[in-house]
């Protein structure tokens, strides 16, 4: 199995403490961008949500749906979204690597959010292949980034991370026009409203490119 940053560096524990922040703003972004996806639900869905971590979108939406399946690389992740999740019997959460995703059934949607296509280190263009073939017709996918309204808010965001001891330091240099850059070698980039765009023409289906609380671009494929 393929591992990255994510699986060896920052999991488990260390992954929940990221969500445990004091900016306001960053607490209205992760909310908006989960409010986004809930709203489109109709509550008969298969939701399969990539990169799921230990499960914190999973948790949101699981009443929202018929059932959600979540897949993450680290098996610490797993281990802690399995107690995270308990209670909750239409969700289950797997180790898998997103880049290898193997499933004997199709989803009604895909949810890819978070700017998850930076953590998974894919290349869009032929990711998004992956990502449809995952679908039932008239399924969905939900590919999500940030907006460069929201640079400000993010950089405080991944410099409190770097205080906390979650990341390595920021390295001010490397860092700037939507890409941060860790000296321990994380290094998290962003999809523009025109990579976005890119990406929906490449699937070849019907998509839309929206823009969310000023803080996130979204995708939403449509196989027909």
């Amino acid at each position: 199995m393929k591992e990255n940053y994510y699986s060896k560096n920052l999991n488990a524990q260390k992954l929940y403490q990221v969500y445990d922040t004091k900016h306001q703003r960053v607490k209205q972004y992760l909310e908006e961008e989960i409010l986004f996806v809930k709203n489109r639900l109709g509550g008969t869905e298969r939701v399969l949500e990539l990169g799921a971590g230990y499960g914190r979108i999973m948790k949101e939406l699981s009443s929202s749906c018929a059932s959600i399946t979540g897949v993450d690389i680290s098996q610490d992740n797993v281990e802690f979204g399995n107690e995270y999740l308990s209670g909750i019997p239409n969700a289950r959460l797997l180790v898998m690597d997103a880049h290898n995703v193997e499933f004997s059934e199709t989803f009604d949607v895909v949810l890819c959010l978070q700017n998850a296509l930076s953590a998974m280190k894919t290349q869009p263009l032929e990711y998004i292949k992956k990502v449809m073939a995952l679908l039932s017709p008239g399924g969905k996918a939900f590919i999500s980034s940030y907006s460069a309204k929201f640079w400000e808010h993010r950089l405080a965001w991944f410099r409190e991370q770097s205080g906390k001891g979650l990341l390595g330091e920021i390295d001010e240099e490397q860092t700037g026009d939507g890409v941060i850059v860790c000296k321990d070698g994380f290094r998290a980039v962003t999809l523009s409203p025109n990579d976005m765009d890119a990406v929906g023409k490449a699937s070849g289906y019907a998509y839309e490119v929206t823009e969310v609380n000023e803080s996130s671009i979204f995708l939403i494929i449509t196989r027909t």
